[in-house]
């Protein structure tokens, strides 16, 4: 018998070790990209464990290199004397072309690197998944979650109607 093939887009969200959640509310995301990290064995056996925490973290450039900064993965409980340091800055994998793109639109004014969540893809790698964002003005906000909770209460509307 003949297996059956994953799908290439399969919904990674069984996979997340670390998901910024405010990062959506707090900003404007113009443009999301996948990367690598850089990481130890006990870093990776920590986010498998799913403890891991981005939301004070950022992406800032060092060197013509971009570095995760502010990630929290805490130590690996067997990881004895080899453990790794929990906030260490981590250095993202990108094509030339990604980095200078990611670079460029971060020298202009308002434009942060922000980490939206870091996964596992189907080979078992960790990826980060970083988004070029403008900062929300508290009006924004507000605005935000209105529009959200119009578009629940329609299609709750629409639901009961049909």
């Amino acid at each position: 018998m003949a297996a059956k093939k994953k799908k290439k887009n399969d919904d990674f969200s069984a996979r997340i070790a670390a998901q910024n959640r405010k990062a959506r509310h707090n900003y404007f995301i113009e443009d999301t990209i996948e990367c690598g990290m850089v990481l130890t064995g006990t870093e990776v056996k920590s986010l498998r464990s799913g403890r891991a925490s981005i939301q004070e973290a950022y992406a800032t450039e060092k060197d013509g290199e971009l570095y995760l900064v502010n990630a929290n993965i805490p130590v690996y409980e067997g990881g004895n004397r080899f453990n790794h340091e929990p906030l260490r800055p981590r250095k993202l994998l990108l094509h030339k072309r990604e980095l200078d793109k990611m670079l460029g639109m971060t020298t202009q004014k308002g434009y942060t690197l922000v980490p939206l969540h870091i996964h596992f893809n189907d080979r078992g790698i960790a990826k980060v998944a970083i988004g070029i964002a403008k900062g929300k003005q508290s009006h924004d906000k507000r605005e935000s979650i209105k529009d959200r909770d119009w578009k629940r209460d329609k299609a709750r509307l629409m639901r009961e109607k049909y």
